[in-house]
């Protein structure tokens, strides 16, 4: 048995699950509301305040599905019910960021600004404190979309590793290198 497939995903006060026609699962929430389609071999059944995800058989395309999609429920109840955040901070002189509607707009240190429209799942928020590194703020229910979006803007910039400048993951650990003077003798 899968050991994260045979967990039940708890459901929080507020939250519903439909398992629809076609084997979609519909999760609602008071931050909104996430559909996915799961594999016909995976059943999902919501039984009280759980939901139970299940394999007809012990193949390994059904072993690797059946956590996948428990995953991939837990994630959407998760999203829906509490949301996912993430920040990541501008480092490098002269880098802004500033958010207009669902519009963000970054100066990373090219010859003109970087327009990116937001889908509309996904809210922003940029905040700069003096002397101190600018640093945006993602936040949306669909955790998938916010990572995609996320790596989106990282790859705008990244950090560098000399001096580190660029767009990273506000705790993010980079592999800094030695300078040419370091290997001088």
């Amino acid at each position: 048995m899968s050991r994260i497939g045979k967990l039940p995903v708890n459901l929080p006060k507020g939250v519903t699950v439909t398992v629809g026609a076609d084997n979609v699962v519909s999760v609602k929430g008071p931050l909104g509301q996430l559909s996915q389609k799961v594999d016909p071999d995976i059943t999902v059944k919501v039984e009280g305040e759980e939901i139970h995800v299940t394999r007809p058989t012990d193949q390994p395309r059904h072993r690797s599905m059946h956590g996948l999609y428990r995953a991939l429920i837990a994630n959407m109840v998760h999203g829906v019910s509490t949301g996912y955040e993430t920040k990541q901070e501008l480092i490098g002189v002269g880098f802004k960021a500033e958010v207009k509607g669902q519009i963000l707009e970054l100066s990373l240190g090219y010859s003109h600004d970087i327009h990116i429209l937001l889908p509309a799942e996904v809210k922003a928020e940029a905040f700069a404190e003096k002397k101190g590194n600018p640093i945006l703020t993602l936040k949306s229910a669909d955790k998938q979309l916010l990572g995609q979006v996320a790596a989106k803007i990282r790859s705008l910039r990244k950090p560098e590793p000399y001096k580190g400048k660029g767009i990273k993951f506000v705790g993010e650990q980079l592999r800094r290198k030695a300078g040419k003077s370091a290997n001088s003798k």
